[in-house]
């Protein structure tokens, strides 16, 4: 059974908007740290975005420029990343991931060595 289950995704023109969810599980839903990364083809694992479930602080990489936003529902079962003004550059396979393991988080990064839950991914297309 998977802990982490990405939606939402799909293919928009140049300029839209996409809003991913990710629904965790029994044994992801209390992690300290949840975030975003994305693939795009021939290129490196990349941080979007990081979200502090206790403090309820966001991280951005500087690549987003204002265009991303990460949040979650108050039950703290469901992660979504809110994507604005979309370009082809932001093409990609988005995943969640989750940092359940016991002890403080003060600053929730992007270092994918963090992160010990993993979704299945979903596909965004942007097209000029």
């Amino acid at each position: 059974q998977a802990q982490l289950v990405e939606s939402g995704g799909g293919s928009v023109q140049a300029g839209g908007s996409l809003r991913l969810s990710c629904t965790a599980s029994e044994y992801t839903d209390s992690s300290k740290c949840m975030a975003w990364f994305r693939q795009a083809p021939g290129k490196e694992r990349e941080g979007v975005a990081a979200f502090n479930t206790a403090l309820r602080s966001e991280h951005y990489a500087d690549s987003m420029n204002g265009r991303f936003t990460i949040s979650q529902d108050n039950a703290k079962n469901t992660l979504y990343l809110q994507m604005n003004s979309l370009k082809p550059e932001d093409t990609a396979v988005y995943y969640c991931a989750a940092d359940s393991r016991l002890g403080p988080r003060i600053f929730c990064g992007l270092d994918n060595n963090n992160y010990n839950y993993w979704g299945q991914g979903t596909q965004v297309t942007v097209s000029s």
